[in-house]
């Protein structure tokens, strides 16, 4: 079998195990290597210490599996279902992809069984999978599959697809033929970079983590800066703003895959129900979900925060009643959320949790907070 034969095949194989779109990109050395490097030099990757770990490897993926020349890369799409868009304050709050079943899960099982495929059909060649981790520079060899464009926003776009898809690859040792590379989708258009609302996007191409949503409401672990903590606005797992504003996700693909609908197990659940979940329903009722990778704190720290940039008093009763059940983290962004609200319910609360407290930071987080209120008497929080 010759290598477009072979590359033909496992492109079948993919879409028959549910993926929707897949492509095959040689193995070598990374072209935006140089972009990456200037991209950690600035400190782009905030938190991200991860991102400076295996770096070799990144740039040069054939070091991932021995003997590997090729690789398969796929696209699940996710795009969201006109007239069924999420209702309440959490969900509408929570980017698209992680709404329902951890993508991760879904991707793994499918390509384990393109692999099974593979080894079956071609005995002793080797494979690795890769859904969204280890060192793999997994937009780059997409694009270079064809499965889409670098967008000016930092997201693939195809233009069937859009940007609603998830990536995942599979590494091979195979001889397979490549595909061509799409051309840019973007042209003049800047739409993404008008509309961040934390100008996370200084310049086309380019994603400064220190400013992104996605990046403190998810991978931040612990106390989030007073200057972020207004960033996020009400945004609880993700953003979805350069997507939404996006002239090619204008008409989103009718393709999205039913395992990553919304989950109706966890519709009900509001950002006061957040805040106040145990440890015992939270494992319940996030088990397979993707918003685990913020773990409970960071989900009810988010919670916190959200609330606040709403300021609306009807929050105040679930951030008092937070103050004196949450970790110091919640506490802490519980006062402050209270503190942006204003007004005498939460200086009551602020005053009462104050006589109790004995973190030293929640304290302060607390006084500050008093200080805030009083002055504010209540604020206009965001529309909606």
């Amino acid at each position: 079998m010759n290598a477009s034969e072979a590359a033909r095949r496992l492109k079948s194989w993919a879409l028959e195990a549910g993926f929707h779109r897949a492509g095959v990109a040689r193995l070598e050395r990374s072209r935006d290597g140089e972009a990456f490097l200037a991209w950690l030099a600035r400190g782009d990757h905030a938190g991200m210490g991860y991102m400076e770990r295996r770096v070799e490897a990144r740039l040069d993926p054939a070091r991932l599996l021995a003997g590997a020349r090729s690789v398969l890369c796929v696209a699940l799409q996710y795009a969201p279902v006109p007239g069924a868009e999420a209702a309440g304050d959490l969900w509408a709050r929570v980017a698209r992809y992680a709404r329902g079943r951890d993508y991760h899960e879904v991707m793994e099982e499918r390509l384990a069984a393109v692999a099974a495929r593979v080894e079956e059909a071609f005995p002793g060649a080797g494979t690795r999978p890769y859904v969204d981790t280890g060192p793999v520079l997994e937009r780059e060899l997409a694009a270079r599959a064809g499965l889409g464009a670098v967008g000016k926003n930092t997201n693939l776009l195809h233009p069937d697809g859009g940007s609603w898809f998830l990536l995942g690859e599979l590494f091979l040792t195979l001889e397979l033929a490549p595909d061509a590379p799409l051309a840019d989708l973007c042209g003049t258009c800047s739409r993404c970079l008008e509309a961040c609302p934390t100008g996370a996007l200084p310049a086309p191409y380019r994603l400064d983590g220190n400013r992104c949503i996605s990046y403190w409401t998810i991978e931040h672990r612990g106390a989030l800066p007073e200057t972020a903590r207004r960033l996020v606005g009400d945004w609880v797992f993700g953003c979805d703003v350069c997507q939404e504003v996006c002239p090619v996700n204008a008409d989103p693909s009718p393709g999205a895959d039913p395992a990553l609908a919304p989950d109706p197990r966890r519709a009900k659940i509001d950002l006061a129900g957040l805040l106040a979940m145990g440890r015992e329903a939270y494992v319940e009722a996030f088990r397979g979900s993707p918003m685990k990778r913020a773990k409970l704190e960071g989900l009810q720290r988010n919670a916190a925060l959200a609330m606040g940039n709403r300021g609306e008093a009807r929050y105040v009763g679930a951030l008092g009643r937070a103050l004196t059940s949450g970790t110091p983290v919640v506490r802490g962004h519980s006062a402050w959320a209270l503190g942006e609200i204003g007004g005498g319910e939460a200086t009551r609360a602020l005053t009462a949790a104050l006589a109790g407290e004995r973190v030293d930071e929640v304290r302060r987080e607390i006084g500050s907070a008093l200080a805030r209120a009083g002055r504010s008497g209540g604020r206009e929080g965001l529309p909606g």
